[in-house]
Order: structure tokens, then sequence, then C-alpha cells
């Protein structure tokens, strides 16, 4: 089943989380702001407001992600990682081939998808996934849209990478009056509004 993160209220523990980060911060760079200074500072009208304010920018990212795990083995072929998601197939060859992987061998992974609300250019789409800290991996994406097909039905879904030359690349997975569809080209004209675009925690 997904996990999808809702809009509950944080409990007292995360914002005493978020205070110990922050005094931690202060601590490690305490000698770079003077006492004066300090004082000053804090008695800025609003000034808890106002660094509270870049934390609920951070959460908002997170805002309607859904999650999934799934184990993907990354010592497949290419191509069989596509063929078993059981979709009629557009594919360039060559693209597929520039495919990233994540590791090898057999791995348990989250894959973490969030909604475009509006078109989005490439660059506007890795920069999105580098602010919710995931990276591309077409590998997990093809096997929850293999565990569940319909999925894509409602959230149509996809990620791109760069291959050596520089050259934005794409799979996704979606369903038209055609039936059910996996494409992979390579493509710079961006994403329009409806899209899901997924990733994996650039840290594993």
């Amino acid at each position: 089943m997904a996990k999808t993160m809702t809009a509950s209220q944080m409990t007292d523990g995360q914002i005493d989380n978020v205070c110990a980060k922050l005094r931690d911060a202060l601590r490690k760079h305490r000698e770079e702001i003077s006492s004066k200074a300090a004082q000053a500072a804090l008695g800025v009208d609003n000034i808890g407001m106002m660094m509270f304010a870049p934390f609920r920018e951070q959460a908002d990212k997170f805002t309607e992600m859904i999650i999934r795990e799934v184990e993907v083995d990354y010592d497949i072929p290419l191509e069989e990682a596509i063929h078993a998601t059981k979709r009629a197939e557009y594919l360039n060859g060559e693209v597929v081939a520039t495919m990233p992987r994540n590791g090898k061998g057999k791995k348990r992974v989250k894959v973490c998808f969030f909604p475009l609300r509006a078109y989005k250019s490439v660059d506007e789409v890795d920069a999105m996934l580098a602010e919710r800290g995931l990276k591309p991996d077409p590998y997990a994406l093809a096997q929850v849209n293999k565990e569940d097909p319909v999925f894509a039905d409602e959230r149509p879904n996809g990620t791109q990478w760069k291959d050596e030359r520089g050259r934005h690349c794409y799979v996704d997975f979606s369903r038209w009056d055609d039936g059910r569809g996996v494409d992979c080209y390579r493509d710079e004209s961006g994403w329009s509004d409806g899209w899901w675009i997924g990733g994996v925690p650039a840290s594993g």
C-alpha cells in the first residue's frame, strides 16, 4: 500500500527536534556572530516567524508526497525491467541504455512521488528532485508500476536523467485511450501539470 504524507499537525517531539537542530547550528557558528549583533537580531519584530518561514518552505516540498517501498533487481537487463511492466512500449533503445542504475544486486528501496501542479521545465524538475533529496531511478519506478499497474492510471508518473552528453532523457508510465503504456525517449520540452515525478533518496 502507498504511504501518503498527510497534513496532520507537527508533534511536540518534531518541534523539539527542530529547535535542537537550530540550537546546534547556532552553537556551531557562534563565533561568526557577535553578542551585540545577536541581541539586536533578537529584538527584531516577528523574528520567530522569520526563522520559521524557511523551515515551512522546506516542509511544503514534501506535502502530498506518496511513498512506495519495492524490491528492485539492478542486475537484470534494462529492457527486462521495462518489459516486466507488461505495458505497450514506445521506446528509443539508445535512450533505454542510458538509464542509471542504483547500484547492483537486489535492494529494497523507497520510491517517492510528488505531483506537478503546473508546467515545469526539465531544469526545474532537476531542481525539484534535488530539493527533496531525491535522484532518478528508472528501475525503481518500473518496479512500482509492475507491482501496481493501476497506479499510473490515476497518477501518470515518470522521471528524468541526463546522458553522458548532458541531454535529458525520461521514462514515463501512463494510461491513454489505447491502454497502458511506457515511454522512454530523449526530450528537453519539460513536463505538463498532472504528472507525478518519482525518485529515490539520494543518500540511499
